[in-house]
């Protein structure tokens, strides 16, 4: 009888820490009265996960988990995702009576099934982690359970998601009964090896993979969950949202179409054009005519996510490290956004109206000097890292033979413009109606300070950040 060989388990060190002490913090909360020593513990136990993923390299499991550069940028983004969001929950947890422990165990959760899609080289392993990221963040949007508006986004996000993971499951019994095989090398060596390109399941299962995934990143027509979840969800989960999901799905989106079915590029990119149109197209004009801030972002976000699309489409080294770019530039300027709607956030007062914030640079010139370096920033305006972000992104299209794309993706970045700036225009040229009490912690200070500071230098030396990018590209 041969002896089972043990799995390397240097690689997938990470993810075996953070779930040990995803269970550690769970157990924690049996015995800690004080909910915020709590967060401090998630803060520190991202710090030593982050610490462990810098110096972890290699694959394991017979090839299906690869931890590599790619892997290691996005992992970066998730962890600075779950320290971001716990600074800036624990006064908003306290102001809606929600300081319950398992808050930050499910975040850590969450993030452990985003780090296991970044990693996974085979569907299965993707498929784990998409689940135990969805079912975790399905809890988190319900989490204020007295809300009937939580509890809407909640259901409508989990009915939306089991259908995203309905349609995953039909594209990987097509591919594995296709090819025989769920790694995405061995698909890769398929499809190449044996001249199937244009076959129908083939087209059918890219189809299936291309909707699934939309869905997660809140691509149109896969959109509808977002407004809805994202206004009812605690603010803090709808900024973790915002980031963390979308990340993962476009970490997946590149793993598997530039992996898997690189050989079929023009196939997949007819594909996913026309979704990455109408996601900036439906993002942007329904953005237009919101008066709640976080439907607002949520709109903003499923814009953003079909610029971020281009990278994809464009099937090239450079248009992936810009779509990583991005995606560190975008969730910086997007949680910063949403820790300064929660800083309006106290007791009998929501501050989710985009009214509520006129007159702002008045009475308080700080909070409206951050949203509005936000505000920037997601427009494209320099010198602030979304213009470069986006400058990267349309550039690596354009050089891919995309410019009509780009030159749609421009029209409507331009309309963007209108309701990011209608924000500055009502702090700084309108008259406060009434004075509005911030709702301030140390935490949530550290957290726009971070945020602020970054987008602002990122601008300013856009080359750092997009040189890791590449190097993480580069060991894809």
């Amino acid at each position: 009888m041969m002896p089972i060989a043990m799995p390397n388990l240097a690689p997938v060190m990470p993810e075996i820490v953070m779930t040990c002490l995803a269970i550690l913090l769970l157990m924690a909360d049996l015995v800690i009265r004080q909910k915020d020593t709590l967060g401090l513990i998630s803060i520190i136990s991202a710090g030593i996960v982050l610490y462990l993923v810098l110096g972890s390299s290699g694959e394991t499991f017979a090839g299906m988990f690869i931890s590599d550069g790619y892997s290691m940028f996005f992992k970066l983004i998730f962890l600075a995702n779950l320290i971001l969001t716990v600074l800036i929950s624990s006064r908003y947890l306290q102001i809606m009576r929600i300081n319950f422990g398992e808050y930050y165990a499910l975040m850590m959760f969450a993030t452990l099934g985003m780090m296991l899609m970044a990693s996974a080289a085979d569907i299965i392993v993707l498929y784990l982690g998409l689940e135990l990221m969805a079912l975790s963040t399905y809890v988190l949007a319900g989490f204020i359970r007295y809300d009937m508006r939580s509890n809407e986004a909640a259901i409508k996000y989990l009915l939306l998601g089991a259908f995203a993971s309905a349609i995953l499951l039909y594209g990987t019994s097509m591919i594995y009964g296709l090819t025989g095989t769920t790694n995405l090398k061995g698909i890769a060596a398929y499809i190449m090896n044996n001249n199937i390109a244009g076959n129908p399941v083939l087209m059918l299962s890219m189809v299936f993979f291309a909707v699934a995934f939309s869905f997660k990143i809140a691509a149109v027509p896969f959109h509808m969950w977002a407004p809805d979840a994202y206004e009812g969800a605690p603010t803090p989960i709808t900024a973790f949202m915002s980031v963390g999901p979308k990340a993962a799905g476009f970490a997946v989106l590149g793993r598997i179409f530039l992996t898997a079915f690189a050989s079929v590029r023009a196939d997949w990119s007819m594909v996913l054009i026309p979704i990455a149109v109408l996601t900036m197209a439906i993002g942007n004009i329904v953005a237009l005519s919101q008066t709640n801030i976080k439907r607002m972002l949520a709109y903003s976000s499923i814009a953003h996510a079909g610029y971020m699309l281009l990278g994809i489409i464009s099937g090239t080294p450079a248009g992936l490290s810009s779509v990583l770019n991005y995606m560190l530039i975008y969730a910086l300027m997007n949680v910063g956004a949403f820790a300064v709607v929660i800083m309006l956030r106290s007791e009998g007062f929501a501050g989710e109206n985009i009214s509520d914030y006129e007159g702002l640079s008045k009475t308080h010139p700080t909070a409206a000097a951050l949203m509005l370096i936000f505000m920037f920033s997601l427009t494209g305006i320099p010198p602030m890292a979304g213009f470069m972000g986006k400058f990267y992104l349309f550039m690596s299209a354009i050089n891919a033979g995309y410019t009509s794309l780009v030159v749609v993706a421009v029209l409507f970045s331009a309309i963007s413009a209108y309701f990011y700036l209608r924000i500055v225009m009502l702090m700084y040229m309108k008259e406060p109606r009434e004075s509005v009490q911030l709702n301030t912690s140390p935490g949530l200070g550290l957290a726009l300070a971070m945020t602020a500071v970054a987008v602002i230098l990122i601008g300013v030396l856009p080359g750092k950040v997009l040189a890791l990018a590449q190097m993480a590209v580069a060991s894809f």
